[in-house]
Protein backbone atom coordinates (compact mmCIF):
# COMPACT_ATOMS: atom_id res chain seq x y z
CA UNK A 1 0.00 0.00 0.00
CA UNK A 2 1.59 3.57 -0.67
CA UNK A 3 2.34 5.59 1.85
CA UNK A 4 1.46 8.83 1.42
CA UNK A 5 0.99 12.74 3.22
CA UNK A 6 -2.61 12.14 4.42
CA UNK A 7 -1.36 8.70 6.59
CA UNK A 8 1.76 10.53 7.72
CA UNK A 9 -0.80 12.99 8.62
CA UNK A 10 -2.46 10.41 10.86
CA UNK A 11 0.65 9.28 12.24
CA UNK A 12 1.39 13.45 13.03
CA UNK A 13 -1.65 13.66 15.00
CA UNK A 14 -1.15 10.32 17.04
CA UNK A 15 2.48 11.68 17.55
CA UNK A 16 0.67 15.29 18.71
CA UNK A 17 2.74 17.07 16.31
CA UNK A 18 1.56 20.58 14.84
CA UNK A 19 0.29 19.30 11.25
CA UNK A 20 0.91 23.16 9.73
CA UNK A 21 2.53 22.98 6.78
CA UNK A 22 3.23 19.23 7.35
CA UNK A 23 6.08 17.71 4.73
CA UNK A 24 7.02 14.34 3.81
CA UNK A 25 10.08 13.36 2.05
CA UNK A 26 11.37 10.19 1.07
CA UNK A 27 14.90 9.65 2.47
CA UNK A 28 17.32 7.58 0.15
CA UNK A 29 19.72 4.85 1.13
CA UNK A 30 17.46 2.21 3.04
CA UNK A 31 17.42 -1.36 1.74
CA UNK A 32 15.03 -2.85 4.08
CA UNK A 33 12.47 -0.53 5.22
CA UNK A 34 11.13 2.53 3.48
CA UNK A 35 12.33 5.54 4.98
CA UNK A 36 11.16 9.16 5.41
CA UNK A 37 11.74 12.65 6.69
CA UNK A 38 7.97 13.85 8.40
CA UNK A 39 8.49 17.60 8.69
CA UNK A 40 5.96 19.05 10.82
CA UNK A 41 5.90 23.14 12.14
CA UNK A 42 7.62 22.45 15.12
CA UNK A 43 9.85 19.32 14.88
CA UNK A 44 11.17 16.69 12.36
CA UNK A 45 10.91 12.65 12.52
CA UNK A 46 12.50 10.26 10.74
CA UNK A 47 9.72 7.97 9.87
CA UNK A 48 10.62 4.14 8.72
CA UNK A 49 7.56 2.18 7.14
CA UNK A 50 7.46 -1.75 6.09
CA UNK A 51 4.21 -3.75 5.65
CA UNK A 52 2.20 -5.19 8.27
CA UNK A 53 3.69 -8.37 7.75
CA UNK A 54 7.04 -7.23 8.69
CA UNK A 55 6.41 -5.54 11.02
CA UNK A 56 8.26 -7.70 13.36
CA UNK A 57 11.67 -5.86 11.93
CA UNK A 58 10.66 -2.47 13.61
CA UNK A 59 9.16 -3.74 16.52
CA UNK A 60 12.64 -5.26 17.39
CA UNK A 61 14.66 -2.26 15.99
CA UNK A 62 12.87 -0.17 18.70
CA UNK A 63 13.75 -2.90 20.87
CA UNK A 64 17.25 -2.67 20.36
CA UNK A 65 17.63 0.78 20.47
CA UNK A 66 15.52 1.63 23.67
CA UNK A 67 18.19 -0.87 25.62
CA UNK A 68 21.30 0.80 23.84
CA UNK A 69 19.54 4.28 25.03
CA UNK A 70 19.19 3.18 28.63
CA UNK A 71 22.51 2.06 29.33
CA UNK A 72 23.49 6.24 28.31
CA UNK A 73 27.08 5.28 26.94
CA UNK A 74 26.25 6.23 23.32
CA UNK A 75 24.12 8.13 21.39
CA UNK A 76 21.07 6.59 19.47
CA UNK A 77 17.79 7.85 17.76
CA UNK A 78 15.32 8.79 20.31
CA UNK A 79 11.91 6.12 20.07
CA UNK A 80 9.14 8.67 19.61
CA UNK A 81 6.50 6.17 18.81
CA UNK A 82 5.52 2.85 16.81
CA UNK A 83 2.35 1.48 15.80
CA UNK A 84 -0.04 0.19 12.58
CA UNK A 85 -1.76 2.06 9.99
CA UNK A 86 -4.04 1.43 7.26
CA UNK A 87 -2.10 -2.40 7.24
CA UNK A 88 1.35 -0.20 6.80
CA UNK A 89 3.84 -0.66 10.11
CA UNK A 90 5.73 3.05 10.90
CA UNK A 91 8.85 3.69 13.22
CA UNK A 92 8.87 7.14 14.35
CA UNK A 93 12.44 7.91 15.34
CA UNK A 94 14.16 11.58 16.57
CA UNK A 95 15.78 12.78 13.51
CA UNK A 96 19.51 13.62 13.63
CA UNK A 97 21.39 15.25 11.59
CA UNK A 98 24.56 13.40 10.87
CA UNK A 99 27.88 13.88 9.34
CA UNK A 100 30.65 11.40 8.34
CA UNK A 101 33.00 10.37 11.28
CA UNK A 102 36.30 11.72 11.92
CA UNK A 103 39.48 10.41 13.58
CA UNK A 104 38.10 12.35 16.86
CA UNK A 105 35.06 11.02 16.47
CA UNK A 106 36.05 7.28 15.78
CA UNK A 107 38.06 7.92 18.80
CA UNK A 108 35.21 8.57 21.52
CA UNK A 109 33.12 6.14 19.76
CA UNK A 110 35.63 3.43 20.74
CA UNK A 111 35.69 4.41 23.61
CA UNK A 112 32.09 4.52 24.64
CA UNK A 113 31.78 0.97 22.97
CA UNK A 114 33.85 -0.37 25.43
CA UNK A 115 31.40 1.35 28.17
CA UNK A 116 28.27 0.11 26.13
CA UNK A 117 29.86 -3.83 26.53
CA UNK A 118 30.48 -3.28 30.00
CA UNK A 119 26.78 -3.84 30.65
CA UNK A 120 26.42 -7.57 30.72
CA UNK A 121 23.44 -10.03 31.70
CA UNK A 122 24.17 -13.44 33.07
CA UNK A 123 22.96 -14.76 30.19
CA UNK A 124 23.50 -14.55 26.53
CA UNK A 125 20.31 -14.62 23.91
CA UNK A 126 17.75 -11.58 24.89
CA UNK A 127 14.37 -11.59 25.78
CA UNK A 128 13.06 -11.74 22.07
CA UNK A 129 14.32 -13.34 19.10
CA UNK A 130 14.94 -10.69 16.30
CA UNK A 131 16.54 -9.81 12.96
CA UNK A 132 19.93 -9.45 11.43
CA UNK A 133 19.28 -7.25 8.27
CA UNK A 134 16.09 -8.69 7.24
CA UNK A 135 16.91 -12.47 8.54
CA UNK A 136 15.50 -13.73 11.64
CA UNK A 137 17.99 -14.00 14.57
CA UNK A 138 17.26 -17.06 17.32
CA UNK A 139 17.85 -15.37 20.95
CA UNK A 140 17.65 -18.50 23.38
CA UNK A 141 18.52 -17.15 26.37
CA UNK A 142 21.97 -19.72 26.97
CA UNK A 143 25.04 -19.96 29.71
CA UNK A 144 26.86 -21.24 27.31
CA UNK A 145 28.73 -18.94 24.86
CA UNK A 146 29.93 -22.05 22.88
CA UNK A 147 26.78 -23.66 22.53
CA UNK A 148 24.95 -20.32 21.58
CA UNK A 149 27.53 -19.07 18.57
CA UNK A 150 27.67 -22.27 17.08
CA UNK A 151 24.01 -23.86 17.31
CA UNK A 152 22.19 -20.24 17.04
CA UNK A 153 24.18 -18.09 14.90
CA UNK A 154 26.70 -20.28 12.64
CA UNK A 155 24.90 -23.68 12.85
CA UNK A 156 21.10 -21.20 12.18
CA UNK A 157 22.64 -19.74 8.78
CA UNK A 158 24.20 -22.90 7.62
CA UNK A 159 20.48 -24.48 7.92
CA UNK A 160 19.01 -21.45 5.76
CA UNK A 161 21.90 -22.19 3.44
CA UNK A 162 21.34 -26.08 3.50
CA UNK A 163 17.53 -25.14 2.70
CA UNK A 164 17.76 -22.61 -0.43
CA UNK A 165 20.91 -24.98 -1.85
CA UNK A 166 20.19 -28.38 -0.85
CA UNK A 167 22.60 -29.77 -3.19
CA UNK A 168 25.30 -27.74 -2.25
CA UNK A 169 27.02 -29.41 0.76
CA UNK A 170 26.62 -27.05 3.56
CA UNK A 171 25.35 -29.14 6.18
CA UNK A 172 28.56 -30.96 5.93
CA UNK A 173 30.70 -28.19 6.62
CA UNK A 174 28.94 -28.02 10.25
CA UNK A 175 30.35 -30.73 11.74
CA UNK A 176 34.26 -29.69 11.23
CA UNK A 177 33.55 -26.16 11.36
CA UNK A 178 31.76 -26.65 15.18
CA UNK A 179 35.05 -28.59 16.09
CA UNK A 180 37.18 -26.52 14.74
CA UNK A 181 36.03 -24.20 17.14
CA UNK A 182 36.13 -26.23 20.20
CA UNK A 183 39.50 -27.50 19.49
CA UNK A 184 40.36 -23.89 19.66
CA UNK A 185 38.62 -21.91 22.14
CA UNK A 186 36.56 -24.96 24.38
CA UNK A 187 38.36 -22.69 27.29
CA UNK A 188 36.98 -19.49 25.89
CA UNK A 189 34.41 -18.34 28.65
CA UNK A 190 33.57 -14.69 27.60
CA UNK A 191 30.86 -12.73 30.18
CA UNK A 192 27.36 -11.73 28.32
CA UNK A 193 27.86 -8.24 26.70
CA UNK A 194 25.21 -6.03 25.61
CA UNK A 195 26.42 -5.79 21.88
CA UNK A 196 25.00 -3.62 19.06
CA UNK A 197 25.40 -6.38 16.58
CA UNK A 198 25.44 -4.91 13.13
CA UNK A 199 27.90 -2.62 13.97
CA UNK A 200 29.46 -2.12 10.34
CA UNK A 201 30.26 1.19 9.29
CA UNK A 202 26.96 2.14 8.06
CA UNK A 203 25.33 2.07 10.81
CA UNK A 204 27.70 4.67 12.56
CA UNK A 205 28.22 8.12 12.05
CA UNK A 206 28.39 11.14 13.73
CA UNK A 207 26.40 14.41 14.96
CA UNK A 208 26.83 17.78 13.68
CA UNK A 209 28.46 18.60 17.25
CA UNK A 210 30.97 15.92 16.47
CA UNK A 211 30.00 12.99 18.57
CA UNK A 212 29.25 9.31 17.73
CA UNK A 213 25.73 7.81 16.99
CA UNK A 214 24.96 4.54 16.64
CA UNK A 215 21.41 2.97 14.77
CA UNK A 216 20.19 0.04 13.14
CA UNK A 217 21.13 -2.29 15.64
CA UNK A 218 20.56 -6.33 16.14
CA UNK A 219 20.71 -6.12 20.38
CA UNK A 220 21.84 -9.09 22.21
CA UNK A 221 24.20 -10.50 24.90
CA UNK A 222 27.03 -11.79 23.18
CA UNK A 223 30.90 -12.12 23.21
CA UNK A 224 31.75 -8.48 22.94
CA UNK A 225 34.20 -9.47 20.04
CA UNK A 226 31.70 -10.01 17.87
CA UNK A 227 30.88 -6.19 17.39
CA UNK A 228 34.53 -5.59 17.01
CA UNK A 229 34.90 -8.27 14.63
CA UNK A 230 31.73 -6.85 12.09
CA UNK A 231 33.61 -3.65 12.57
CA UNK A 232 36.32 -4.94 10.50
CA UNK A 233 35.20 -6.86 8.31
CA UNK A 234 34.09 -4.55 5.47
CA UNK A 235 35.75 -1.80 7.15
CA UNK A 236 35.23 2.15 7.42
CA UNK A 237 36.82 2.27 11.26
CA UNK A 238 39.69 4.53 11.87
CA UNK A 239 42.98 2.90 13.71
CA UNK A 240 41.87 5.87 16.48
CA UNK A 241 38.64 3.61 17.19
CA UNK A 242 40.18 0.30 17.78
CA UNK A 243 43.30 1.99 19.92
CA UNK A 244 40.96 3.88 21.99
CA UNK A 245 38.60 0.65 22.71
CA UNK A 246 41.63 -0.89 23.70
CA UNK A 247 43.02 2.13 26.14
CA UNK A 248 39.29 1.24 27.66
CA UNK A 249 39.03 -2.32 27.99
CA UNK A 250 41.71 -4.59 26.69
CA UNK A 251 40.52 -7.33 24.79
CA UNK A 252 41.50 -11.11 25.92
CA UNK A 253 43.88 -13.22 24.21
CA UNK A 254 43.30 -15.17 21.60
CA UNK A 255 40.32 -12.53 20.25
CA UNK A 256 42.08 -12.38 16.69
CA UNK A 257 41.87 -15.90 15.96
CA UNK A 258 38.12 -15.97 16.95
CA UNK A 259 37.56 -13.05 14.63
CA UNK A 260 36.98 -14.81 11.54
CA UNK A 261 34.31 -17.06 13.32
CA UNK A 262 32.51 -14.38 14.10
CA UNK A 263 33.17 -12.96 11.07
CA UNK A 264 31.79 -15.69 9.04
CA UNK A 265 28.20 -15.15 11.34
CA UNK A 266 28.11 -12.22 8.68
CA UNK A 267 29.25 -13.60 5.84
CA UNK A 268 26.81 -16.34 6.08
CA UNK A 269 23.72 -14.21 6.56
CA UNK A 270 25.05 -12.13 3.32
CA UNK A 271 25.21 -15.38 1.32
CA UNK A 272 21.69 -16.15 2.75
CA UNK A 273 20.40 -12.67 1.68
CA UNK A 274 22.42 -11.92 -1.37
CA UNK A 275 24.02 -15.29 -2.69
CA UNK A 276 26.85 -14.16 -5.36
CA UNK A 277 30.54 -14.10 -4.35
CA UNK A 278 28.96 -14.75 -0.43
CA UNK A 279 28.34 -18.27 -1.54
CA UNK A 280 31.96 -18.88 -2.38
CA UNK A 281 33.76 -16.44 -0.10
CA UNK A 282 32.02 -18.40 2.87
CA UNK A 283 32.50 -21.87 1.88
CA UNK A 284 35.87 -20.74 1.14
CA UNK A 285 36.07 -19.47 4.35
CA UNK A 286 34.72 -22.45 6.09
CA UNK A 287 37.07 -24.54 4.86
CA UNK A 288 40.11 -22.30 5.62
CA UNK A 289 38.64 -22.85 9.83
CA UNK A 290 38.13 -25.98 9.81
CA UNK A 291 41.65 -27.46 8.10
Amino acid sequence: MTFDLERAGLIARQLGLDEHGLRLVRVPGGDIAEAWLLAAANVRVFLKTLPLGRAGLLSTEADGLKALAATGEIRVPRVIGRDVIDQVAWLALEYIEMDQRTERCDRELGERLARLHRHGNDSFGWHRDNFIGKTPQPNPRLDDWSEFFLWHRLGFQLDRLDQQYPDAGWSKLQTPLFESWQRRFHHHKPEPALIHGDLWSGNAAMTQGGHPVIFDPAAHYADRECDLAMTRLFGGFSDAFYQAYETTWPLPEGHADRLPYYQLYHLLNHANLFAGGYLTRSKKEILHLAS
